[in-house]
């Protein structure tokens, strides 16, 4: 029975381990953090339950999938709520605009809002759709390495006809003429850390997933998908240590032949599995001698994604404005990605995400546990007065829209991006690896097999298929099934 070490209990290691201990492999999940999932850490304020992240759930039949391998019923460990009227943008001009799974709905809100939209909309819904199935079936579910991976002439095709070579934000010029609508759907490429401006306009099919297919919530939090994956792990016979962490990974004769934990006990792997960010677990894990194909200077040369400013406020009211999910845009959405990318600077006017999931599930809290979020940019260096002040910032742009926190707050807790870094061993505090502003990093990532060192796998966000729980989670699941066909 071949012995598996996987560094790191995120949603890419847990998908990862609970496949091959199901398959007759010997797995042992080791994790620095208290909890798993990585950054699906559930937080806990007084009475008040907060999810760090995801906030959003999509894709998932993803995680149901592995939940069945194990020979689980998914509805066990995450039931699911799903969203038909998800998301609310507020923007400077006083307009508001909702986004629902109702296309109904969209169209009628678009008739008023952007007539040109309207007409548009079903178009934009095909074109979408069209643009994931493509996604789904020749990308997600393969692993990369290098560029002769794609010269496939079907793979090469497909990667011609997910529009490849325009933006985010050209491609929304196509349907939608009013710049506020443009941009709540603009926002989509945050979603993987990245600019509209800059980032293939491919990454537009996170409108099918969320227009389409649907935007979905975990009753009691979303972390419940990763609790659930570490307890069937478990189940099946997996070995999984918290508060522990892997300081080394023993290299000989080229080939990973175990890890060193807590700078002294050594566990033996005939595989090593390295779930956390690539950027940073690689360097800091494998001697620079060991890997010759991917020096620090390398590492050091990719473009982190945006990290983020976050603050969860446990409030002792319920704001009769706020539903599950809500946008408050910036002026010049534009000047804001240059601010992040660019000038690399927390934004003078933030656009502001804010979920409130006791909207949909008042179990988790007494009042509202407002998760608060703004884009920032990856770290540079922690500056605690300038974190203190930029609290004031967004508290008071909320006001100005009419969402006035402070007076009933309860509970508070910032986390920066530095903070992020640290927790979390983010590569400069990115929250999705490597950012897609380029289109080498869009679609040929970090490679999930190391080139240099035998039996060494990568997965996570750095790595393809990229950023979030779906994609991480899939990573994982990619990487299991190719060890166990090996």
């Amino acid at each position: 029975m071949k012995k598996v070490l996987i560094v790191g209990a995120g949603l890419g290691g847990l998908a990862a381990g609970v496949l091959l201990q199901t398959k007759g492999f010997d797995v042992t999940i080791v994790e620095k953090n208290e909890h798993v999932g990585g950054k699906m850490m559930p937080v806990q304020l007084g009475e008040y339950s907060f999810d760090f992240g995801p906030n959003t759930i999509t894709m998932p039949e993803v995680f149901q999938w592995l939940f069945e391998q194990a020979g689980e019923r998914p509805e066990d460990y995450m039931p699911l709520v799903k969203l038909t009227h998800h998301t609310n943008n507020f923007f400077t001009d006083g307009s508001q605009f909702s986004m629902s799974i109702d296309e109904r709905k969209m169209i009628q809100q678009l008739e008023r809002l952007d007539p040109f939209a309207a007409e548009q909309y079903p178009a934009y819904l095909k074109e979408v759709k069209r643009i994931y199935d493509i996604a789904k079936s020749q990308f997600f579910y393969r692993t990369f390495s290098s560029w002769k991976d794609y010269t496939n002439p079907s793979l090469l095709k497909a990667l011609l006809q997910v529009r490849p070579f325009e933006t985010v934000d050209t491609f929304h010029q196509r349907f939608f003429r009013n710049e506020n609508i443009r941009n709540a759907f603009n926002r989509y490429a945050t979603y993987i850390g990245s600019s509209p401006y800059t980032s293939p306009a491919t990454f537009s099919l996170i409108g099918h997933l969320e227009m389409n297919d649907g935007v979905y919530y975990v009753k009691g939090g979303n972390p419940r998908i990763a609790k659930g994956l570490g307890h069937v792990f478990q189940k099946a016979g997996g070995k999984l240590y918290t508060n522990c962490s892997v300081t080394e990974i023993i290299v000989k004769n080229k080939r990973a032949v175990g890890v060193e934990v807590n700078g002294e006990e050594k566990i033996d792997a005939d595989i090593v599995i390295v779930n956390g960010d690539l950027l940073k677990a690689y360097p800091a894990l494998v001697k620079e001698q060991d890997r010759p194909h991917f020096k620090n200077k390398k590492a050091a040369e990719f473009e982190p994604s945006i990290s983020a400013y976050v603050i969860m406020a446990a409030v002792k009211k319920r704001f009769s404005q706020l539903i599950h999910h809500q946008v408050y845009f910036s002026q010049d959405y534009k000047q804001e990605f240059y601010e992040l990318f660019q000038q690399k600077t927390l934004p003078t006017d933030p656009t502001i995400y804010i979920c409130n999931s006791s909207y949909t599930d008042n179990t988790v809290a007494p009042g509202d546990n407002l998760f608060i979020l703004v884009n920032a940019p990856a770290v540079k260096e922690e500056n605690q007065e300038e974190m203190k002040a930029y609290r004031e910032v967004v508290y008071r742009k909320l006001s100005q829209f009419g969402l006035d926190i402070e007076p009933s707050l309860v509970h508070e807790r910032i986390v920066t991006p530095y903070e992020i870094e640290q927790t979390f061993g983010a590569f400069k505090g990115a929250l999705y690896g490597v950012s897609s502003n380029r289109k080498m990093d869009s679609f040929l990532r970090p490679s999930n097999v190391s080139k240099d060192v035998k039996n060494l796998y990568f997965v996570g966000g750095t790595t393809h298929p990229g950023g979030g729980s779906p994609m991480v989670t899939i990573s994982g699941i990619n990487v299991a099934m190719l060890i166990s066909s090996s």
